[in-house]
């Protein structure tokens, strides 16, 4: 980013320069021994990191064993997840290994695990740290799942789960914690060779199968690290490769629209209920197909060097690549979304079935059909480089550095659609009266004929989104009794956003002719579609031959009527220079004979964010350019009563915040029509950050071995909130001018959904967790090897949303926000056959508040929403040899459906509805 050119060395000087100064005064006083009366005690300073050396066998007992012991050692509430043993975490995806925690749910990105949310609160309220330091990746996808990732959440599925060896979730404050999280703090780390005894290594192959996309794919994982000079140098290194082929396939409606004369309709229809202005109908009644290929490598490195017992220093690498190509084809009554005079308002409704509002069932004439086929190319790189110091000047006082760089890169050269249509149909149908989710369409003609068809469309996108770290920081800790440590620090952030994209310059319709001279779609260019899993009528249809239509017109080339321009309102950037510094008191004492530890201190950070767009002027785009300040002092407390030897109770307050979504921050408004979706969105970049008062009260029984039952209570007063408000209406209306629509297929009569964030009053989040763990060690025989993991999460919020004109709409629940979530699992542990059951589950949640649909016959305002899914995952092993193991894995068992709506108390409608299939892997592990 040019704005952090000057200043992007700032926090790699000041480390460096750290790390000279203590190394200098590391060689004077390397030999200063303090008395042993002021020796640091082992139950205040105990640390995350020296619990790695707890030694446990290899066995997923072992390592639910030690993620107990880090819950249990921390003075927040953690919870965390640790991998077995090298290449065996529980799960394939990061994401999905998360979901295993009280109160941390996933969403889901072509069947494998993208974002998480944690007690309530979504992607964007959390923040990771790789190895320590803040990181974010950005990863692509369909225009239904949100598109490019141009936001803070971070897309786990960029990483392979091989690469980590521990997963942490700090869910309550403290301040030697970065700032900037509402929900939680996830740290992320990545093997080190002093993690191991020796020389080590160890190698997993897979064959990884999908069911409904009936392929089979390879995925492999592979270790090596080794110590010299007796420990002083270590080195590792380990790599992760795979393949993935899944299918998607469902139906969907996008959105239901309704009209303000005769519901849109022609009013000349037969069937008069349908002329009701409130009635709604689906705009885009269609089949979806979604074929998705993906190739994800990763590799870490890490050298560790302890020259003494008092100093030591990390160096680590992480590099990710994922590779994923991606077919959409889908068939569609686009007619019902136009809202031009030769779109919905020509259409005839001859028959029909209206519910509360909606016209589940229709049949018309004079209805445009149109066949479609999208192909996406893109890669995500991410790579981060960091350096970790520590020196021990005595006894008492420590001081520890890093500093560190990452960045991620999306690419997305290849986002193109080819379309064909056959206008003015007769007889078309849907019907949702059975199935709102599995609907039959009959489009009054064989829709596996081309016959009719005319090529349409063309239209190409290229994106790039790049997100960066530099990151600098020092701290210290500074024994001053046996039960009084105080830390403090400096850190220095420098972020950095930049988002652009290209567009064909040229109108998407203009589209070239046949060798005939026309535009009639030749059979020899166009390819069948079919559903495989999905009942319905007819579940196969003709599309255009995406792959022989780019090469006969040559529609890469770039130049002509497929040149691209920059599309200059995606053009925007986000660039974040944070200073922090912290102190922090960590503490112990006894209440009578009850020993209390925590931690009190104070955090304070002060953020320069600079956000550059393009605004409309008078009718011209214009590059805008807006920059302020902000602080925030933000105060934690984190006490651990030890009620007896086994019992512990929880207590932490804090003061939180969390920056304000970087697509908010654009000055001016951006104008996006791709495929059905019509939006144009505005920016805030004067928005201030969502702010927030937080409290936990938790109890933990560690009654045996490797076993606890723990409830925890949770709340959080959100002072401020940012809402996205949403208005439909026609572009004309909007007073925008009508050049922002060139090169689209949209005219300014089409309707569009309006979007503005604005800060609002926020409200109340509240609820609790429930966790239980115990091995069946008290059972007799071999039921003694069982073992059960449960938890459950209750969340309730109430916020107050707006609507576009700043009025009160409702008071709901955050969107994202399930108010129930549980997870368990039965595992079995004997001498050679292991095996695990999981179930996850989240209740429904909502997505969108208010609806872009209004009223539904009612004045109440709609929501969109997501069903909520309950996923089952197995896993069995066998132990041939102490080298040896054979695995057999399984995900998503029962195929389970992501299904979205739009409602209001009166009435449920189908906007999406898919599912990807099952997926099963079988593979052999040996282990040096």
């Amino acid at each position: 980013m040019r704005q952090a050119a000057t200043t992007k060395k700032t926090p790699v000087t000041m480390l460096a320069a750290s790390i000279a100064i203590a190394l200098q005064v590391m060689s004077a006083s390397a030999h200063a021994q303090q008395a042993a009366a002021a020796q640091e005690p082992a139950q205040v300073q105990e640390k995350v990191t020296e619990l790695d050396k707890v030694q446990v066998v290899g066995t997923y007992r072992a390592s639910v064993e030690k993620a107990l012991d880090i819950k249990r050692s921390e003075k927040g509430v953690v919870d965390a997840v640790v991998a077995e043993d090298i290449g065996k975490f529980p799960d394939l995806n990061l994401a999905e290994s998360l979901q295993r925690i009280p109160g941390v749910v996933i969403t889901r990105d072509a069947g494998e695990g993208r974002n998480i949310s944690v007690r309530g609160l979504g992607p964007d309220f959390t923040r990771v740290r790789l190895n320590g330091l803040e990181a974010l990746s950005s990863v692509g996808s369909s225009d239904g799942q949100g598109g490019t990732n141009r936001g803070r959440s971070f897309d786990f599925n960029v990483f392979a789960s091989d690469l980590f060896s521990q997963l942490i979730v700090r869910k309550t404050a403290s301040a030697d914690v970065d700032e900037g999280s509402l929900g939680a703090t996830v740290d992320l780390r990545t093997a080190r060779p002093f993690d191991y005894e020796g020389f080590t290594a160890a190698a997993n192959l897979q064959g990884s199968f999908n069911d409904a996309a009936d392929a089979t794919s390879p995925r492999f994982a592979g270790l090596v690290a080794n110590s010299w000079a007796d420990g002083k140098f270590g080195a590792l290194l380990s790599l992760a490769y795979s393949e993935r082929q899944t299918l998607d396939e469902g139906t969907g409606t996008v959105r239901w629209a309704g009209g303000t004369t005769n519901g849109g309709f022609n009013a000349n229809s037969p069937f008069k209920p349908a002329l009701a202005a409130d009635v709604y109908a689906p705009r885009f009644p269609r089949y979806t197909l979604m074929e998705h290929d993906q190739k994800r490598l990763g590799v870490t490195a890490s050298l560790q060097f302890k020259p003494s017992d008092r100093t030591s220093f990390s160096l680590d690498a992480l590099y990710s690549k994922i590779d994923a190509e991606r077919d959409e084809k889908y068939i569609e009554a686009n007619g019902l979304s136009k809202s031009a005079s030769d779109g919905k308002r020509q259409i005839l409704v001859r028959d029909g079935v209206v519910e509360n509002g909606a016209l589940v069932y229709g049949l018309f004439d004079n209805v445009d059909i149109r066949a479609e086929n999208r192909h996406d190319e893109w890669t995500t790189k991410f790579t981060q480089l960091s350096l970790d110091g520590e020196h021990r000047f005595s006894d008492t006082f420590r001081l520890t550095g890093k500093v560190g760089t990452s960045k991620s890169d999306h690419d997305n050269p290849v986002q193109a659609t080819v379309m064909m249509d056959k206008l003015d149909v007769d007889n078309y149908s849907y019907d949702y009266r059975d199935n709102p989710n599995l609907p039959e369409f009959d489009y009054g003609f064989d829709p596996t004929n081309p016959a009719g068809f005319d090529f349409s469309v063309v239209r190409l996108r290229e994106n790039y989104v790049t997100n960066t770290f530099d990151t600098g920081q020092l701290d210290f800790e500074w024994t001053l009794g046996p039960a009084f440590t105080l830390r403090g620090g400096v850190q220095a952030k420098n972020y950095g956003f930049d988002s652009s994209e290209r567009r064909r310059t040229a109108t998407e319709t203009i589209v070239p002719t046949f060798a005939d001279g026309t535009k009639h779609m030749p059979a020899d260019m166009t390819m069948l579609a079919s559903l495989s899993g999905l009942k319905g009528a007819p579940g196969t249809w003709v599309v255009p031959d995406f792959a022989k239509i780019a090469e006969l017109f040559g529609i890469f080339s770039d130049s002509g009527t497929f040149a691209l321009s920059n599309y200059a309102p995606s053009d925007r950037s986000v660039t974040e220079h944070d200073r922090n510094m912290y102190v922090m008191g960590e503490f112990g004492f006894d209440i009578g004979s009850i020993p209390v530890s925590g931690n009190a201190g104070v955090r304070y950070g002060r953020t320069k964010q600079t956000s550059s767009g393009i605004a409309t002027a008078s009718g011209t785009p214009t590059p805008v350019t807006v920059t302020r300040e902000y602080s925030d002092t933000l105060p934690s407390l984190n006490l651990v009563a030890e009620v007896t030897d086994d019992f512990l109770i929880r207590f932490g307050a804090a003061k939180v915040m969390a920056r304000p979504g970087l697509g908010s921050l654009t000055p001016g408004v951006t104008v996006s029509v791709s495929g059905s979706a019509r939006t144009v969105s505005g920016g805030n970049p004067l928005l201030d950050p969502i702010r927030a008062k937080t409290a936990d009260l938790s109890f933990e029984w560690y009654f045996d071995e490797g076993a606890m039952v723990g409830l925890g209570l949770f709340y959080k007063d959100i002072e401020s909130f940012i809402q996205n408000t949403r208005e439909t209406m026609v572009y004309a209306d909007s007073g925008l001018p009508a050049s922002l629509l060139d090169g689209t297929t949209a005219t300014v009569n089409d309707e569009f959904v309006f979007t503005v964030p604005i800060n609002t009053p926020g409200g109340d989040l509240s609820g609790f967790e429930f966790n239980y763990v115990q091995p069946f060690t008290f059972l007799p025989g071999f039921w003694s090897d069982f073992g059960l993991q449960f938890n459950y999460t209750y969340v309730d919020s109430q916020i107050q949303y707006l609507l576009s004109n700043g009025t009160p709409a409702q008071k709901e629940d955050l969107t994202g926000l399930s108010k129930t979530s549980w997870n368990t699992t039965l595992f079995y542990e004997g001498e050679r056959f292991s095996g695990r059951l999981s179930a996850t589950n989240r209740a429904d949640y909502l997505i969108q508040v208010p609806g872009t649909e209004v009223g539904f016959n009612s004045a109440v305002n709609g929501v969109h929403g997501q069903s909520g899914t309950t996923i089952l995952d197995a896993s069995l092993r066998y132990k041939v040899n102490e080298h040896f193991e054979l695995t057999l894995e399984g995900s998503n068992l029962t195929n389970e459906a992501q299904e979205s709506w739009v409602a209001n108390p009166s009435v449920q409608l189908p906007l999406e509805y898919s599912k990807t299939g099952r997926q099963y892997l079988f593979g052999v592990r040996y282990k040096f």
